[in-house]
């Protein structure tokens, strides 16, 4: 049976309950210097914990672990592993409940897609232990009396930084890919919702040999920035904004030569042209919001949504009524669909761009702050929000928002919106929906996104990779290009006499 809300909110008191450490060669440890910040619910402001602040010295003594871990794991066979990591993920299914419990309280998302992306994280572990074994060299032809063949090796130490928009599923997904590999890890979490992944060491400890994965929190300014310089760390890959990544690929490069991957922001677009099957439409442009799952924060959401006027008042007058239906409350909730946004500080900034849309003089269809239901009064709520007569001179169609707010833009030629999907500097996603195959094909083709959806919106396959063009991001997630990108070439040349 499931559990109340009630009976959720006794299961997280008790999680609450303990002495919050970082994985550091084994070992759950404080901070060197003892220095803690702390986390609050965005729902209700209720204090969570208090978590160790990594300075310097703690990345050091995570890097110097993992260094010290590398031989003996970079030469474990690739099936043992990847048993490790298969372990794991049963582990992670088994305490599914208490990771997203930790998640809807800090960082905000419905409890029911927190435990979902627990369950998401074990799939991608699972696929990268399996897939892992397509990660191989080839032979070469010869110019002479010598054999030619390529291997991959892993870099050794790697340092991963995580957002906070899917706290666990990042956490716990992104060890394997790295670690299958045979690199040892430094994984930073999120500062604004660190406790599901710090309760994620404390599982992983009893799991991987000491040094393998090391787990530190702190903030992106100290701690993240001191992993990214660290010269012994040379593969860096972060899932964040594109300002944070601009400042990453900086650091990076001030300090050695490193391999930086980025997965990046988006303002994506969903081309709806007049032959669409429009109850389709309706749901795949709600769902492809994300306000069911983290409330807009997210980077492949498709936020600008380019309807024929042929089919435009239409769609319109459905979505609006499609969101309206949403159920928003407490993320503790199972019933709950859309919860409250990570900060207050994210707050301000959706509010502020809802106020940047009636200056520009788009139409506020529905939406535009908070609800009025009193018991979500003391949390970072926002509406579903939906302005219409967008056109691409305003900000709202130009910057990425990162919360709940879609602009409705209306099209006439094929060319013309193909031109204004593409006119901004990010190139994560984008969709068309279209009954006509060549259409569909044409404008897949044209789209300079890194993922297209054609008839759909949102969903993530698994070993599909992803990626994004332009500011959108470097190199792929999720594939078996992922695994690839954790080891680095060797050309191996034998003289046969």
């Amino acid at each position: 049976m499931q559990p109340t809300t009630a009976e959720l909110r006794v299961e997280l008191q008790v999680l609450l309950k303990r002495d919050w450490r970082m994985l550091i060669g084994g070992e759950l440890v404080p901070s060197v210097s003892g220095e803690t910040m702390t986390t609050s619910s965005p729902s209700d402001g209720q204090l969570l914990g208090t978590v160790p602040s990594a300075g310097e010295p703690d990345v050091e003594r995570a890097v110097r672990a993992a260094q010290a871990a590398f031989p003996a794991w970079r030469d474990t066979p690739l099936t043992e592993r990847a048993a490790v990591i298969r372990r794991f993920a049963l582990v992670l299914q088994e305490h599914a409940r208490e990771l997203g419990l930790l998640d809807a309280a800090d960082v905000g998302n419905p409890i029911s897609a927190m435990i979902g992306d627990v369950a998401m994280a074990a799939r991608w572990l699972e696929y990268q232990t399996g897939v892992a074994f397509e990660v191989k060299g080839s032979t070469l032809p010869s110019m002479s009396r010598s054999w030619l063949l390529t291997r991959r090796e892993p870099y050794g130490v790697v340092g991963r930084i995580i957002p906070y928009n899917h706290p666990i599923l990042f956490a716990a997904g992104k060890i394997g890919a790295p670690v299958v590999m045979g690199n040892t890890l430094v994984l930073k979490v999120p500062d604004q919702a660190p406790l599901s992944a710090l309760f994620m060491a404390e599982l992983a400890a009893e799991i991987f040999p000491p040094g393998v994965l090391n787990v530190i929190s702190g903030t992106g300014a100290v701690t993240g920035d001191a992993l990214v310089r660290h010269p012994e760390v040379k593969r860096i890959a972060l899932i964040g904004s594109v300002p944070t990544g601009q400042r990453v690929q900086a650091a990076a490069a001030g300090a050695a030569i490193k391999h930086v991957s980025l997965e990046l922001g988006g303002k994506n677009a969903m081309i709806v042209c007049p032959d669409a099957d429009l109850d389709a439409v309706i749901e795949g442009a709600a769902f492809g919001m994300n306000c069911h799952w983290c409330q807009g924060q997210s980077c492949g959401s498709t936020t600008r949504l380019f309807l024929h006027e042929d089919v435009h008042d239409e769609v319109l007058e459905r979505l609006v009524e499609r969101l309206r239906m949403i159920r928003m409350g407490d993320p503790l909730d199972p019933a709950t669909e859309m919860g409250c946004l990570v900060s207050e500080q994210q707050f301000d900034k959706v509010i502020s761009y809802i106020a940047v849309g009636h200056e520009d003089g788009a139409r506020l269809v529905t939406g535009g702050g908070r609800p009025t239901a009193p018991e979500l009064a003391d949390g970072f709520f926002v509406e579903p929000t939906v302005f219409a007569d967008v056109d691409m001179g305003m900000r709202i169609a130009q910057e990425e928002i990162f919360g709940p707010v879609l602009s409705v833009l209306r099209w006439r030629d094929i060319d013309d919106v193909v031109a204004q999907a593409n006119a901004v500097p990010y190139g994560l996603t984008g969709a068309v929906w279209t009954r006509d195959i060549q259409t569909a094909l044409s404008v897949a083709d044209r789209l300079d996104t890194g993922y297209v959806w054609v008839n759909g919106s949102g969903s993530h396959f698994l070993g599909a990779p992803f990626s994004g063009h332009k500011n959108s991001g470097t190199d792929s997630e999720e594939g078996i290009e992922e695994l690839e990108s954790f080891t680095q070439m060797k050309t191996v040349n034998i003289t046969v006499r």
